[in-house]
């Protein structure tokens, strides 16, 4: 009995001297402080992980999509020593004070404050490079962010008609995004009033984009709008004007049109015409041979969109100068040069007197 007793005492022994030595083992935190938190670190060096600062200091990582309520602040981070940013085009757009960014030792912070169901969109963090901070897809931290509001299903337009030009040659989208990843969204046609089929194939839906339409055709064209049902009630978007473009890519194809011989005295004028894309912006640029001697013209450029046939459509730029008063110094050869972002053409005409 009393050998029992000793081994008893003994093991008693070892398990108090654990105890005692993993308490030792605990760094001490003052009696009801909260645990520190971290940022959680990426697996990839040269990626970032983009986290939601929450209340009391705690951190939440976020995935593909995250569902908010509209009205409150919400913070984002991203650990690194440079990070570089994309958020909803809309906040730069109207240049929006609630939006701040800024960068810390350790991370970056983004803020906005007073969210509201416009800034339903994707937020996007990455780490800068040395020679820029170009954004790589591959190691970028992205959520899209739903910000639901109050009779808000859609994300609101600033605008109430918007028009979408349908190449032949690429996927054309409708933007009709919902602030609810839940709501179910339809598409509809004006005239004839029907739903249209949406197949997943020929048309589908991206939540984060609208509906995708893969070969546009001139069956696409016309007005149409969107419906989203959600817990009962409906809601419908504003409409869109959809026109099919058949206009080839390229520096601009410039035609130019003016006389060969002017009397003496006598007003006229040279045009210069492209018919481009209806989005693409032209530029217009004129050398005349009486610039030299700061000969007074006068210059007056224009844009439309023109129906070509009845089905296409494009946009008319031009630029016409107009000289008058014709003197000797005004002959010789006016130079049209029209650009665009994918290069510039330049044409000319031979002004003489008679």
């Amino acid at each position: 009995m009393k050998f029992w007793f000793i081994i008893a005492f003994l093991v008693c022994h070892d398990l108090l001297q654990n105890v005692v030595c993993q308490q030792k083992d605990k760094p001490n935190r003052p009696r009801g402080s909260p645990p520190k938190r971290r940022l959680p670190r990426p697996k990839d060096k040269d990626s970032t992980v983009m986290t939601r600062v929450m209340d009391k200091g705690r951190f939440v990582k976020l995935g593909s999509t995250l569902s908010v309520s509209a009205g409150p602040n919400i913070e984002l981070r991203c650990r690194g020593t440079k990070i570089g940013w994309s958020y909803p085009a809309y906040l730069d757009t109207f240049k929006d004070s609630r939006l701040s960014i800024k960068q810390h030792d350790k991370y970056s912070q983004l803020v906005l404050q007073n969210s509201t169901a416009a800034d339903t969109g994707e937020f996007s963090c990455w780490i800068c490079e040395d020679s820029g901070c170009t954004k790589d897809e591959s190691k970028s931290a992205s959520t899209y962010i739903f910000f639901s509001g109050k009779g808000d299903i859609f994300v609101p337009s600033t605008s109430y008609f918007e028009i979408v030009y349908l190449y032949p040659d690429k996927a054309a989208i409708i933007p009709c995004r919902v602030t609810h990843a839940t709501a179910k969204v339809t598409l509809h046609r004006e005239v004839p009033a029907e739903e249209v089929i949406v197949d997943g194939t020929e048309i589908a839906y991206d939540i984060k984009k609208g509906f995708i339409i893969q070969n546009p055709s001139f069956e696409h064209k016309g007005v149409v709008y969107c419906k989203a049902a959600l817990g009962g009630t409906s809601h419908m978007s504003i409409k869109y004007q959809l026109l099919l473009v058949e206009v080839p890519s390229g520096p601009p194809y410039v035609a130019i049109a003016g006389p060969n011989h002017v009397h003496a005295g006598a007003n006229f004028n040279v045009t210069c015409t492209v018919l481009g894309e209806p989005e693409v912006q032209v530029d217009f640029n004129w050398i005349y041979p009486g610039e030299k001697d700061e000969r007074p013209v006068t210059i007056q450029e224009s844009s439309r969109l023109i129906n070509r046939g009845t089905v296409h459509t494009t946009r008319m730029s031009q630029s016409i100068i107009i000289v008058q008063d014709f003197e000797t110094i005004d002959t010789g050869d006016y130079m049209c040069t029209a650009s665009n972002p994918l290069g510039e053409t330049t044409v000319a005409v031979h002004v003489d007197s008679y």
